[in-house]
């Protein structure tokens, strides 16, 4: 498939990646069994990673009153592992790490799999 920017397939992409091209066996009946289709298409749908240090609730006379050097107190502590939320689910918590100059996040604490699979339908 190819896009342009990493923007979304056009509708004749959609299309073709969704047309039935498996083969078809019979089972004892001579009625045809599709086989089941690869969901590797899927590999490539791209998904919102965001990292969250804290949060706090102020209130709206405070935020117009914001300017540099400002200060506001999050609910986490210092040190605190940080949040990997994907498309706004926890998925794993870490440590922020310097990559080049650019910061990461290592991983030291990820969701099970059951858990992301249950958290998916709320």
């Amino acid at each position: 498939m190819e896009t342009e920017n990493n923007t979304r397939p056009n509708p004749e992409e959609i299309q073709e990646l969704l047309k039935d091209d498996t083969s078809t066996i019979s089972d004892v009946h001579n009625e045809p069994v599709q086989e089941p289709r690869s969901l590797d298409f899927l590999y490539d749908v791209p998904l919102e990673v965001s990292v969250e240090i804290g949060r706090s609730k102020i209130l709206l006379k405070d935020l117009l009153n914001m300017g540099e050097g400002y200060v506001i107190e999050l609910d986490k502590a210092a040190g605190a592992p940080l949040d990997l939320y994907v498309n706004s689910r926890l998925i794993a918590r870490g440590e922020a790490v310097m990559v080049g100059d650019k910061y990461g996040i290592r991983l030291i604490d990820v969701v099970s799999t059951s858990d992301r699979l249950e958290n998916l339908s709320k």
